[in-house]
């Protein structure tokens, strides 16, 4: 079978090489990959969002399947497209990718259903923004409607940083037509779980929880990132939390967007926090997260291809999946200067022999050297029977990589390792 993965960061090659373990899998294609991805994948030239592309490269090589992984050409309709054309896809159609695509739907489905969320507020008026930005409680959570490359959302602990995040969006739109609406939200307080949940629009299935690291520097300083690290699973979601989640919002939320007429199949990533009156819902993903998939699917025993076609095909419920008993932790290798302004261009030296996995990011190939070419590179992922050990070993695989001007967070997991001791 010829299969296609669209997009090109660390995630996308995570994917590609769960999906390489499937023997049925002759041919797999990366649009457009990146230079670290070109090793396991042939490459394609061709933009994650320029769909007419995509779909006539699937016809002209007649593919058989297509994952399609980052949040804008879900949006934009990439599977439907394709879908259109008789090649069958892993992730939603545009109608049911809209609960990444627009926060307002997002919390106004949440409401309806009674799915536990963050009291919210919408506004399209920079005034009546303002204003009530100046009277709620602080701190306060800003979030531009639509994507932003995960940078739309500013938790604010001061009137001076609410009003600027306001006026950031509405005013100098920083975030284009995708800032023209704002979510204001009470500010939750407990610590934060990523779950991604395989389903087919009937059946979900969730994966091993994980724990991201989205701030730049150690100790959760500095601005937001796409996140410096993960790790597998996350000690704060235990049993019973799990089964509070399937009951109140895993469940309840596919439930929701089938009878909104926008069942939803593929991917759905679930951002909690587990606050003293239990889980609530900070955001909804319409796709693997980034870089929580490079913590989760080296612990997926099941077949992931044999999975994809199983959500594709409505018939999820009749597959076992399948996770290892053992911790996971992934390290990312940033330029320096990120999430800002950085220098790129600068050659990566990997390890001849290592233990673990390496997913890159944000890197391309030029005479057949390995370049700098993003804020993220790569990040170094771990399996162990212990979380310290899994931890010990992504750093020991990340001192093993070398470029020029290259940062990573000290202490990924490091939270994770107190929680378990509290317990």
């Amino acid at each position: 079978m010829k299969v296609m993965v669209i997009g090109g960061g660390g995630r996308e090659h995570a994917v590609l090489r769960k999906l390489k373990e499937n023997p049925e899998i002759t041919e797999l294609f990366a649009l457009p990959g990146n230079g670290g991805i070109a090793a396991d994948a042939a490459c394609v030239p061709i933009g994650a969002k320029d769909i007419a592309s995509i779909v006539s490269f699937a016809e002209d090589n007649a593919i058989d399947y297509a994952v399609v992984t980052p949040d804008d050409p879900l949006v934009l309709g990439c599977v439907d497209a394709l879908e259109e054309i008789g090649v069958p896809c892993f992730g939603p159609r545009s109608e049911a990718a809209l609960i990444e695509g627009s926060k307002v739907f997002a919390k106004n489905l949440m409401k309806k259903y009674g799915i536990p969320t963050a009291r919210y507020e919408v506004f399209t008026e920079l005034e009546a923004a303002l204003d009530y930005v100046r009277s709620s409680p602080l701190p306060i959570v800003v979030k531009a409607d639509g994507l932003a490359l995960g940078k739309g959302v500013v938790v604010a602990r001061s009137r001076e940083e609410a009003e600027d995040a306001v006026r950031a969006s509405m005013e100098d739109h920083k975030f284009g037509k995708s800032g023209e609406r704002l979510v204001i939200e009470e500010f939750l307080e407990g610590p934060e779980v990523s779950v991604l949940a395989f389903t087919d629009g009937k059946t979900l299935v969730p994966m091993v929880s994980s724990m991201d690291h989205k701030a730049a520097f150690d100790g959760d300083a500095g601005p937001n990132t796409g996140g410096m690290g993960t790790v597998a699973p996350n000690p704060y979601y235990t049993p019973a939390v799990a089964e509070r989640c399937m009951k109140e919002i895993f469940l309840p939320t596919i439930r929701a967007m089938e009878a909104e007429g926008r069942p939803f199949k593929g991917c759905l990533y679930f951002g909690l926090m587990i606050t003293k009156d239990g889980p609530k819902v900070i955001e909804y993903n319409c796709r693997f997260g980034d870089p929580e998939t490079q913590v989760v699917l080296p612990l997926l025993e099941t077949d992931l291809f044999t999975i994809m076609r199983a959500v594709t095909e409505e018939r999820l419920d009749q597959i076992q999946v399948k996770f290892k008993d053992a911790a996971a932790c992934c390290v990312i290798l940033a330029s320096k200067g990120y999430p800002g302004s950085y220098e790129k261009g600068y050659p990566i030296e990997l390890p001849e022999k290592y233990e673990g996995q390496i997913f890159v990011a944000g890197a391309a190939r030029k005479d057949g050297q390995l370049l700098t070419s993003g804020g993220r590179v790569l990040g170094c992922t771990a399996v162990a029977d212990t979380l310290p050990a899994a931890i010990e070993q992504a750093y020991a695989l990340a001192r093993s990589v070398k470029f020029e001007n290259a940062f990573c967070r000290s202490d990924i997991g490091q939270r994770a390792l107190r929680a378990q001791k509290e317990e």
